[in-house]
């Protein structure tokens, strides 16, 4: 049998038999789809320091190791040594291991973990193993998480704003999911109140075409823009409030064909009508009044939320009898406190002052601990070199309708996920649109697109052999060229990246992820040869090198919710 009869056997068995095996032969002390290897330094650094909150970083430069601690200056303060001697002392402490090479003290005290060669290799079979379960985890323990977002009133069309905070929310549910938290997402909608009737006063002065009557109906009060004309279109009289009823009906159809759209899936839809409608507000109220917190006041009935943290009190019942938006709020938050273990309410900046009276109701009744609020900053259009003016209320904005038109979906969800949610984001459509290395998500589709290019072909030499004899295993160990193991580094990033983002929420990780993958990837395919027939062994092993690349892109791009196109 010829070498290259041997690589077609191994290639015929197909990879989950073939590794499967490599699984079981090389799994000694391996990373599981749980402990990630900052996860097993830290727990060789526990033996040192067991009461210690141990922090472990990727150090920025590859000289100072593939990890690092800086235990050494936590323990510093406490012993009132120099961190230097100390970091000495626990290196001396540690045992040996499996899976790293060395470990080094680096001046003023950090502990540099460098990873054997060896170990990474055998990281390759395991990730085929897993596949789609790679980075996977299950610190969520199961735990109900309630997502909402977007949420933004029907009484316009969605706009880019409303976008970014869309696919954080839905990128953010698709993370905690992978950690092994029970998400849902949520849609809550203000579908009553004064911007209802606004939006119907907006409605009907458009149909009014007498300029005396006109002009009694103030513009800068009311919204416009070609979608009030529209509706005015569709929509015969009646009252500000049934016009306007019947108008966010519309609206809100519009929006949920958007959200369809943008690919993004709500497990519910909440009206704040059906709040008051099923008597949830005044049992709120109720509830309220029993703890002594609820005093009328000029007809109204207010809530002491100063009491609680915020700036002053609220109102939860107008002089009219009509509930306020708070008092929605107040019982909405209740409700979703019964629904989940934590959530997460994503809001625009401007709904900052909000803030701090759901807060005084969340520590009311109890829920302060499992609720978190996100505050998105805006997203700014930027054409031709300049930032497109927008104001929802005179008309003049760009939908995210538009933007996905123009630019593509899975660039609008790249380019809105790069910067961090708390600071204010420039979308560039030229730049999005180009189809170029320049353009990072047409350059991290392109690493997947070669990947199964090459898989494709290697697929076409291995077929032409006639001789069917045993399967054989993937030998790993042959991965030893720098942009191999500097590939395996990336790809063993993953599980650490998804259960940083499941705590703290940073989204921005994932899109810079796959781009500086994709990256190393391109780097290894310049580097290493891959389809050598002199050597079949070797390209058994880059292959399988590449079917992972292409199991962790894939993974990445689907908690991001961006195509992995096969062909490019």
């Amino acid at each position: 049998m010829t070498r290259l009869q041997r690589l077609s056997v191994a290639m015929r068995a197909g990879p989950p038999a073939m590794l499967r095996k490599a699984m079981r032969a090389g799994s000694g002390g391996g990373q599981g789809s749980e402990e990630v290897v900052k996860d097993k330094i830290i727990q060789l650094l526990k033996r040192v320091a067991p009461e210690e909150k141990i922090v472990v970083e990727i150090p920025k430069e590859e000289s100072l190791g593939d990890y690092s601690t800086n235990l050494a200056f936590v323990l510093a303060g406490q012993k009132k040594k120099p961190p230097l001697g100390i970091a000495q002392e626990i290196v001396k402490k540690l045992p040996e291991t499996d899976f790293l090479e060395k470990i080094e003290v680096a001046p003023p005290g950090f502990i540099n973990f460098y990873l054997k060669d060896e170990w990474l290799a055998e990281r390759v079979g395991e990730i085929l193993e897993q596949g789609e379960q790679f980075g996977s985890s299950k610190i969520g323990k199961g735990k109900k998480v309630l997502i909402e977002f977007i949420s933004a009133n029907p009484t316009g069309p969605l706009t880019v704003g409303n976008g970014r905070g869309g696919f954080f929310g839905d990128v953010l549910a698709n993370v905690l999911e992978k950690a092994g938290y029970k998400t849902k997402r949520e849609y809550y909608v203000n579908d009553r109140g004064g911007q209802i009737e606004t939006l119907g006063a907006s409605i009907i002065r458009a149909k009014i075409k007498d300029k005396k009557t006109k002009m009694q109906i103030q513009d800068q009060k009311l919204y416009q823009g070609e979608y009030i004309k529209k509706l005015a279109q569709k929509i015969k009289g009646g009252s500000l409030q049934t016009v306007g009823q019947r108008a966010a009906k519309i609206i809100l159809s519009d929006i949920k064909k958007t959200v369809k759209k943008a690919e993004i899936e709500f497990n519910s839809w909440v009206l704040e009508s059906s709040l008051i409608k099923n008597s949830l507000v005044e049992k709120v109220i109720t509830q309220l009044k029993k703890r002594g917190l609820v005093y009328e006041k000029d007809g109204a009935v207010w809530f002491s939320s100063s009491k609680f943290g915020d700036d002053k009190d609220r109102v939860l019942k107008k002089q009219s009898g009509e509930f306020t938006y708070f008092a929605a709020d107040a019982a909405y938050h209740l409700d979703k406190a019964s629904r989940s273990d934590i959530m997460i309410d994503i809001w625009g900046a401007d709904h900052h002052g909000d803030v701090s009276r759901i807060l005084a109701i969340a520590r009311v009744f109890g829920f302060e601990d499992k609720l978190k609020i996100i505050l998105h900053q805006f997203a700014h259009i930027i054409q031709k070199g300049e930032r497109a003016r927008m104001s929802k209320r005179r008309g003049l904005y760009v939908t995210l309708d538009e933007l996905i038109d123009e630019a593509g979906l899975d660039a609008v969800r790249f380019f809105f996920l790069t910067k961090s949610i708390d600071s204010h984001l420039d979308f560039d459509i030229e730049k999005a649109k180009e189809k170029s290395e320049q353009n990072p998500v047409y350059y991290i589709q392109y690493a997947y697109a070669r990947c199964s290019s090459i898989l494709r072909k290697f697929k076409t030499t291995i077929s032409k052999s006639k001789t069917n004899p045993k399967s054989k295993i993937p030998n790993y160990k042959l991965l030893v060229h720098p942009a191999e193991i500097s590939l395996i580094k990336h790809l063993i990033k993953f599980p650490d990246l998804v259960k940083e983002t499941a705590s703290d929420y940073q989204v921005q990780r994932l899109p810079f992820y796959a781009y500086d993958l994709a990256n190393s990837f391109h780097n290894f395919y310049e580097k290493c040869k891959v389809l050598d027939e002199k050597n079949p062994d070797l390209t058994s092993a880059r292959c399988s090198l590449i079917q992972a690349t292409q199991v962790v892109l894939k993974n990445t791009l689907n908690l991001l919710g961006i195509k992995s196109p096969e062909r490019m």
